[in-house]
C-alpha cells in the first residue's frame, strides 16, 4: 500500500534498528526493546501466523517513518504498537497503518479488536474514535515508569457480535 508519503509493508527483522530509532524517539520513557519486536516478528509468519507487523518507509530515502502491530488470538486482535513519526503526523499515515491492522484482524477473523492508548494522548484517541473505536475502562499505571493510565478502546469488527 503506499500514501502520499509512505509506503506500507511488511516489517522484516532488519527493520528493526529503524523501528527502535523511531520508538525512542516517540516513546523515550516506556520504548520496546529489540528483544520484545524480535518476538513480536516470530509470530508474523508461517502457516501459523498470529500476528501483524508493518512499516511505512520514506519512498525518498528509505527511512522508515511510521510502523505497526496487531496480535491476534482467537476472535480476538489487539493492536500492540502505532507509530508515526512526528514529521508525519497531520497526513494520515497512522490512518493507513491502522486500516492495515484492521484489514489483518478480518483476515485473521476477528470478531473485535481492542487497544490500549496512554489518558494525556489525545491525538491518538481521535484517530481510534474516528475509526469506531469506544472506551470500555481503563488500565491505572499502564505505562511505566511514568505510571500513566491507559485508556482501554474496543472495536467490533463490522458483520460480527461479541457478547
Amino acid at each position: 500500500m503506499t500514501t502520499a508519503t509512505a509506503v506500507l509493508r511488511e516489517m522484516r527483522w532488519w527493520d528493526i534498528d529503524q523501528v527502535l530509532e523511531l520508538e525512542l524517539e516517540l516513546f523515550p520513557d516506556d520504548a520496546w526493546s529489540a528483544g520484545m519486536f524480535w518476538s513480536e516478528l516470530a509470530r508474523t509468519r508461517g502457516p501459523r501466523a498470529t500476528h501483524r507487523y508493518v512499516v511505512a518507509e520514506d519512498p525518498a530515502d528509505g527511512r522508515i517513518v511510521g510502523y505497526a502491530g496487531l496480535a491476534s488470538a482467537g476472535d480476538l486482535a489487539d493492536v500492540q504498537t502505532i507509530a508515526v513519526s512526528r514529521g508525519q503526523w497531520g497526513g494520515g499515515l497512522g490512518s493507513e497503518l491502522l486500516t492495515d491492522l484492521l484489514r489483518h484482524a478480518t483476515a485473521f477473523e476477528c470478531a473485535a479488536v481492542l487497544l490500549e492508548v496512554r489518558v494525556d494522548n489525545t491525538r491518538a484517541q481521535k484517530l481510534y474514535e474516528r475509526f469506531g473505536f469506544e472506551p470500555i475502562g481503563f488500565r491505572r499505571g499502564y505505562y511505566q515508569p511514568g505510571n500513566i493510565d491507559a485508556l482501554v478502546m474496543r472495536l467490533t469488527v463490522q458483520g460480527t457480535e461479541t457478547d
